[in-house]
C-alpha cells in the first residue's frame, strides 16, 4: 500500500472511530479532540489520556492506552486496521480499552 492510499484509509478510519466516540462522550464521561489528525480521548473519572493516531512511514494505526502502545496494520481482507496479534479491528479494539480504563462495560460503538 503506497501511503497516499495509507493516508485515505487512515483517514476513513478515524473518522468513522470518531463520530462513534463522539456519540459514546456523555456514556463514558470523556471528551473526543481531533488535534491534526490525531483523535485524544481524555476521561474525568478516571482520569486518562489515550492517542489514537496514523503513523504513516509504517503504515499503521498507533495507539496509546492503558499505558500501552498498540500497532495496528491494514487488512484486505477484513477492510479495517488490525492488532495483529489478537485479529481485532480498531473500533472493537478501542471500545475494550475504553471500558477496561473505566473499569465496567459502559461503552458499545456503533
Amino acid at each position: 500500500m503506497d501511503e497516499q492510499d495509507f493516508r485515505r484509509k487512515a483517514e476513513r478510519a478515524l473518522e468513522s472511530l470518531k463520530q462513534s466516540l463522539i456519540a459514546a462522550e456523555e456514556d463514558a464521561d470523556l471528551e473526543v479532540e481531533d488535534q491534526g489528525g490525531a483523535l485524544h480521548l481524555s476521561f474525568a473519572e478516571p482520569p486518562g489520556r489515550f492517542v489514537i493516531s496514523p503513523n504513516a512511514p509504517v503504515r499503521q494505526i498507533w495507539i496509546s492506552a492503558l499505558s500501552t502502545s498498540f500497532k495496528l496494520d491494514w487488512s484486505d481482507g477484513v477492510q479495517d486496521f488490525v492488532l495483529e496479534k489478537t485479529g481485532e479491528k480498531l473500533k472493537p479494539l478501542i471500545e475494550k480499552l475504553i471500558n477496561q480504563h473505566l473499569g465496567e462495560e459502559r461503552v458499545k460503538l456503533q
